[in-house]
């Protein structure tokens, strides 16, 4: 009796796995991997569609959906138009455009423009990048990326806005020395010119008087003499203005002189305090702060509207402090940032330029403003 054939599917050794098992755990694998790399993105992946009808639906968003668009993943899958409601008009539109040329071209989508995410009060700068493939019948696929670009855009802002109003700034500063320079033109032509034509003409007159036996006219020498002490105020007038000559005693001599001078001028309560009266510092930097000081008091004068004015400059480690307090009406802080205060951007630029920086604040202890200046000490060269 011959023995029954038996049909049975084949056995794989024990331990190995079948070809299907095979390709399953290939799959998982390669889906892990794209998970890890996707969770690891700062930013969210998607794969977008557009039909032939110009309908736009999104196939897949990874995690990252929520974080940076405010939008459950299950809403923007259910509808796109979530995504345009939220952005600004003009990128919404900007946006539609960017993907139709896409479409259109079968290029790279590249689109930048501005989210409102409605839960976070927030505007945000939105970056997309995105590879397009034809799928036929008029209908396309994005497969790209979506980033938060509000930082570097504020960052290019403020970048902008501080080359304009150095530019600004600039502009302003020749045009100060223009007129410094016509001032100090004038000066000299009027003041010192006059002076010294006036002693031309009597000095001839004296010599005339010499050579012909005749005596000198006593009036006339005296009112020389009256001209060429006004012409030595003049030179110390106008050396003054370039640079106070104060300043040869020590940057310390020159504000307490500084402050005695405004009290003088005004009549207000102003006091000078300082630990540091044997400080030796560069003479740049002497100038700078001594400059700070001056528009300081100057913007009181002006505006402040106070009657006590404190001056003070401390050493702290080989770094040199001065505090300018006002008991006034205080500074608004959109008065810091008008377009033509080059007063007090001058002092902030005059203290960057030490290597170090000056604050305008209200003033800590009642009504009234306090400029903080900070900078690096400079010895003197020796």
């Amino acid at each position: 009796m011959s023995t029954p054939a038996i049909h049975s599917a084949a056995v794989s050794p024990a331990g190995a796995n079948s070809p299907a098992d095979s390709v399953k755990d290939a799959l998982h694998e390669s889906e892990r991997r794209f998970s890890a790399i996707v969770s690891s993105i700062p930013g969210l992946v998607f794969q977008m569609h557009m039909t032939a009808d110009a309908q736009v639906v999104f196939t897949y968003l990874s995690e990252g959906c929520e974080a940076l668009l405010g939008i459950p993943a299950a809403a923007l899958l259910k509808d796109a138009q979530t995504l345009f409601n939220a952005m600004e008009e003009h990128s919404a539109s900007q946006f539609r455009h960017n993907l139709q040329k896409s479409a259109r071209q079968h290029k790279r989508l590249d689109w930048e423009g501005k989210i409102w995410i409605a839960d976070w009060q927030d505007m945000k700068w939105v970056n997309i990048r995105a590879t397009v493939q034809d799928l036929g019948n008029g209908a396309v696929q994005w497969d790209g990326i979506m980033l938060n670009i509000s930082q570097s855009k504020h960052e290019k802002h403020e970048i902008e806005q501080a080359r304009r109003d150095l530019q600004a700034l600039t502009a302003h500063i020749h045009q100060v020395k223009e007129q410094e320079r016509v001032s100090i033109a004038r000066e000299i032509h009027d003041d010192l010119g006059g002076n010294l034509t006036a002693m031309k003409l009597g000095l001839s007159t004296i010599i005339q008087q010499i050579e012909g036996g005749l005596p000198v006219n006593l009036e006339q020498a005296t009112m020389l003499q009256a001209i060429i002490n006004q012409t030595f105020d003049a030179v110390h007038r106008i050396s003054g203005n370039l640079r106070p000559n104060i300043l040869d005693l020590g940057l310390v001599d020159a504000l307490e002189w500084q402050v005695s001078q405004f009290k003088k001028q005004l009549g207000v309560t102003a006091k000078f305090v300082t630990n540091c009266h044997d400080l030796e510092c560069d003479a740049d930097q002497s100038m700078a702060l001594f400059r700070i000081c001056q528009e300081a008091l100057s913007n009181i004068a002006k505006y402040a509207q106070a009657d006590q004015v404190s001056v003070e400059l401390s050493l702290e480690e080989d770094v040199l402090l001065m505090r300018i307090v006002d008991n006034g009406i205080g500074i608004a802080p959109a008065d810091k940032i008008k377009p033509n205060s080059f007063g007090l951007r001058g002092m902030q630029e005059r203290a960057a330029a030490l290597g170090g920086e000056c604050h305008i604040d209200a003033s800590a202890t009642g009504p009234g403003t306090c400029i903080h200046v900070r900078a690096p000490l400079v010895t003197v060269a020796s």
